[in-house]
């Protein structure tokens, strides 16, 4: 990024008023940028676009509060705290969203420490929505793999029970291999594209299984609108998919089908949280760990 263009982003950001050093915010700007256009670079055109379209104020505060600003964590929590726990009991009435919310700030804080660097969840905010939303679906990540934890040790049911699981029945396509890892970079990268709240409506209710109705208390929808906008996500994942397969990949309608078709026989290779991001901070950490390694370069 071209010093003077950092600079203006860093100045209408207000970085200053948390002391973030511009390199600190620049490189937040820039790990955001990588994960939007993945695989590629930009032009100056699309770079320009995806900064306008930042929340730059409150990247600058997730900055200043993942190196340890004491003045930016203050702000924080009076200005973010009510609405992390409106967020917790519009998910859970009873409060155990709220405990999960409390928890959270332990990572969002950074006690941790690693070759100096704190540890900061806030390092993976990249600004592309805002702070309010990105907490809220923190907040359902972590409620949703609570509840997962407590039903880990359920036992299976026994093999001659109605319960039993079916075994899937070996496949005899010999493409179907290639056509199940051709749609999990199309649609990882169609859902990527996405806007920031339709990518947290799909995760809630594809990865974590929440209804309508709770939907549209953690988006502050109604359900009637959370309905019509996943039922226009769908249309234009379904419609991206397609440009991306026969653009880049030269396949015909026929092969085009033939992948959909791969994914509805056999969607158990397809992680949904590779795709909305509902993984837990641990398992990001290590990607992002790998993908540093891979490229030689060292987290802020």
């Amino acid at each position: 990024m071209e010093r003077a263009h950092a600079e203006r982003l860093y100045t209408r950001a207000e970085a200053a008023r948390w002391k973030v050093p511009l390199e600190v915010f620049i490189n937040a700007v820039e790990r955001g940028a990588e994960k939007a256009f993945p695989g590629r670079t930009p032009s100056q055109t699309e770079l320009d676009r995806y900064c306008d379209g930042l929340h730059l104020a409150d990247l600058a505060l997730a900055c200043a509060c993942a190196i340890g600003r004491n003045d930016a964590w203050d702000h924080f929590v009076r200005e973010f705290r009510p609405s992390m726990y409106r967020a917790a009991d519009a998910l859970d009435p009873s409060g155990g969203a709220r405990e999960v919310a409390e928890s959270l700030y332990a990572e969002l804080f950074g006690l941790r420490e690693r070759d100096g660097i704190r540890q900061s969840v806030f390092r993976y905010f990249h600004g592309r929505s805002s702070l309010s939303t990105w907490l809220r679906s923190l907040i359902v990540q972590r409620y949703v793999d609570r509840h997962r934890d407590t039903r880990r040790l359920a036992p299976l049911p026994e093999d001659a029970s109605p319960a039993a699981l079916a075994a899937a029945p070996p496949s005899s396509d010999v493409h179907r291999e290639r056509y199940l890892l051709v749609m999990r970079t199309a649609l990882t990268a169609a859902v990527a594209a996405l806007a920031p709240r339709d990518r947290l409506r799909l995760a809630c209710y594809y990865a974590q299984d929440m209804t309508l109705a709770q939907i549209a208390r953690v988006m502050r929808e109604h359900e009637a609108t959370v309905s019509r906008h996943l039922s226009r996500t769908r249309k234009e994942i379904r419609g991206d998919v397609e440009r991306r397969l026969k653009v880049q990949h030269g396949f015909s309608q026929a092969e085009i089908d033939e992948c959909f078709a791969s994914v509805v026989d056999d969607a158990g290779n397809l992680d949904m949280a590779d795709w909305l991001g509902t993984r837990t901070a641990a398992e990001s950490e290590r990607k992002e760990l790998a993908f540093d390694r891979s490229t030689d370069k060292d987290l802020p």
